[in-house]
């Protein structure tokens, strides 16, 4: 399980990787970014609520429902700015990747059940959050354009970076 895990989550990698040589993630605007960042979250929401109606596991549910509690209150953050700004965020090659990858996912953790389903969403939770940040931290941010939108990134990522951390220990408490 460990290696198909392994690679689903680098397939995941893989295609933001993919992507970028056919459009490049640092090029994308910062309603593109906007965007690509509130699908990142709703997928991320949508892996937690399948875990919590698929898992058993306390240390699951205590990292699904947190999982679920500061992702949708940063959406809810992005949409007032956006609001605020007046602006809508804009589809992209990006999260329409995240979105079809998520998809397939998803799927494959639905047919997963007990100690498998733990470590497929640990792990995938790990590297989901790792290629995120890395993005985010890495070509997200240094490319937004706008202070205030820069600022919730920013706010975002430390909090994204302590979910990382928190997969982590998940990841070994599961293995």
């Amino acid at each position: 399980m460990k290696i198909k895990t392994t690679l689903l989550a680098a397939g995941f990698i893989a295609s933001m990787v993919g992507v970028a040589h056919a459009n490049d993630p640092a090029k994308l605007n910062d309603l593109e970014i906007a965007h690509v960042a509130y699908i990142a979250d709703n997928i991320d929401i949508r892996y937690a609520h399948l875990a919590l109606a698929i898992s058993s596991n306390p240390a699951i549910h205590d990292f699904a429902k947190t999982m679920i509690r500061d992702h949708t209150a940063v959406n809810e953050q992005a949409l007032a700015l956006l609001a605020k700004l007046d602006a809508q965020p804009q589809d992209n090659f990006l999260s329409q990747s995240l979105q079809e990858n998520a998809e397939k996912l998803i799927t494959e953790m639905s047919a997963l059940r007990g100690a498998a389903f733990d470590k497929f969403y640990a792990e995938n939770e790990l590297a989901y959050h790792k290629a995120v940040n890395d993005l985010v931290g890495n070509t997200f941010i240094p490319n937004i354009e706008n202070a205030e939108v820069k600022s919730l990134f920013e706010a975002g990522l430390e909090i994204f970076q302590a979910h990382e951390h928190h997969a982590e220990m998940m990841v070994g408490e599961v293995n």
